[in-house]
């Protein structure tokens, strides 16, 4: 299966690691590792592409590319459209007869009120109507899609990592430790990227919380992973909180991250407006607990009382409660590490969860094919 592989919001290749850049790499890798052919196509974003003309020439040079790939394409696959990024390609390629598949489509009506959203919103779901399957790693999404497909043309394919890159590493953790001087003191761990939004405000939750707890007379280290322009100011408000405690060790290899992971403790973060949240995937199958809050993604993710605990969004008692009963109840947090990782495991292995997401364009393209023939 030859596929072209269109990501209207950022590059396949965009440096800067996030989770729909991995989500992306992830589907990229799995169709490759299976011996599919993946040609990146349509690599122009369309963030918000109705208010820059600019880029619009460019955009007409990547369709005009993709029509000309289409006889030597089986498919074309996209990964996220939605009302800020719409799939203009994509769609275009469907109405050239392409088989017209999406991975993680969102679709949301308030988009459709206010001036500014609504060019993007229209152009959405013109987009998600011309795919021949919309693929959805959310529950929640595949509710809001039912509004304009039916529901033989949905997927739901649990979100998933590559388990076999994160597992438990016990001389990272000696090492580490070491390094940063922990002693016995257990271990928050922090994965984020550390830009001036709804990270950093979901790491001050982290930072400040972390030393409440501390001056109440519970001992702990912070330790994060990312970088950022907000990276700076959290480091202050870090010194400021957890004198001496607290340590950022800037950007990681992705693949590396499960060194970091074998480090700490538990894994905290809120998770504000968290599409998913695929750093707790890899700190739960590192054998890390975590906390988070129930806000959007990160429930779907995170088992309360099983991999950890979901506390109610800015409930700042709630989450430090939880916490605390972590950091000071080491034979639970070993089970509940135990049990998350064992839970993404069975749940949310990638090659696992797509290959049924495989199977079904596979049954897609042989159903097309026996079209053409009749």
């Amino acid at each position: 299966m030859r596929l072209a592989f269109v990501t209207p919001m950022r590059p396949l290749a965009h440096p800067r690691l996030s989770g729909d850049v991995t989500i992306a790499q992830d589907l990229a890798d799995f169709f490759a590792q299976r011996g599919h052919t993946v040609i990146p196509a349509g690599q122009i974003s369309t963030d918000r592409i109705w208010e820059r003309p600019w880029r619009w020439p460019a955009l007409a040079r990547e369709a005009l590319r993709l029509v000309r790939l289409r006889p030597r394409v089986d498919a074309v696959f996209t990964y996220h459209a939605y009302y800020r990024a719409p799939d203009l390609l994509g769609a275009l390629a469907a109405r050239c007869g392409a088989p017209y598949i999406v991975f993680a489509p969102a679709y949301a009506t308030n988009r459709r009120r206010h001036w500014r959203s609504r060019p993007g919103y229209e152009l959405n779901r013109y987009g998600l109507r011309q795919a021949d399957l919309l693929v959805s790693n959310k529950q929640p999404e595949v509710r809001n899609l039912l509004r304009i497909v039916p529901e033989e043309k949905l997927l739901y394919v649990p979100p998933g990592i590559r388990t076999e890159c994160f597992s438990f590493d016990a001389q990272a953790r000696a090492g580490l430790r070491a390094a940063w001087n922990t002693g016995d003191d257990p271990v928050l761990a922090v994965a984020a990227m550390l830009r001036e939004d709804v990270k950093a405000e979901g790491l001050e939750w982290v930072i400040r919380t972390a030393g409440r707890l501390l001056r109440e007379g519970t001992p702990l280290r912070l330790a994060v992973a990312g970088d950022g322009p907000a990276r700076a100011r959290l480091e202050a408000l870090a010194a400021a909180e957890l004198p001496g405690r607290a340590v950022f060790v800037g950007r990681m290899d992705r693949f590396r991250l499960q060194e970091f992971y074998s480090a700490g403790d538990l894994f905290v973060f809120p998770g504000i407006r968290e599409g998913l949240g695929m750093v707790y995937l890899e700190a739960q199958c590192c054998g890390l607990p975590c906390v988070a809050w129930d806000h959007d993604g990160a429930p779907e993710v995170v088992r309360h009382g099983v991999s950890g605990f979901v506390t109610p969004s800015y409930d700042a008692e709630a989450f430090a409660e939880a916490i605390r009963s972590l950091l000071t109840d080491p034979a639970r947090r070993v089970a509940l590490g135990r049990s998350a990782r064992e839970y993404v495991l069975a749940n949310h292995d990638v090659t696992r969860n797509y290959g049924r997401m495989e199977t079904r364009i596979l049954e897609l393209l042989a159903a097309r094919r026996q079209e053409a023939r009749s």
